[in-house]
């Protein structure tokens, strides 16, 4: 019985190890580009190398500093996307849904994102 019992421990931990391997090699890698989307469309992409305030439209304000990106301003009712921590080139989203706000941090060389019909 201790035989199978060290078998079975021996069985795990390599499909843990394995498991682990296999998600460290497929685990996407940072972005070094903000994507700003409103309503569904394209608004820009601009550097997170670059420090810079972005005015989107007449009601968001979204700041790049320091390789992040955090939402400073936005005319929303509940701020919650200002209430959200920055993202950074480890990927992320922040979105203000009322505005119909999405900012995503993605890699350079990614396609633009398939549209959705509403």
């Amino acid at each position: 019985m201790k035989k199978k019992e060290i078998m079975l421990a021996a069985a795990i931990l390599l499909a843990a190890l394995l498991l682990w391997g296999i998600l460290t090699l497929i685990k996407p890698s940072g972005g070094d580009t903000l994507r700003i989307t409103v309503n569904n469309q394209l608004y820009g992409e601009y550097s997170l190398k670059e420090d810079q305030t972005i005015r989107i439209g007449q009601t968001n304000i979204c700041e790049i500093k320091d390789g992040a990106v955090r939402m400073v301003k936005a005319d929303c009712p509940d701020h919650l996307c200002m209430k959200s921590e920055a993202v950074t080139g480890e990927g992320g989203t922040i979105v203000c849904l009322p505005n119909r706000v999405i900012l995503e941090v993605i890699s350079s060389n990614s396609q633009a994102p398939d549209t959705v019909a509403s």
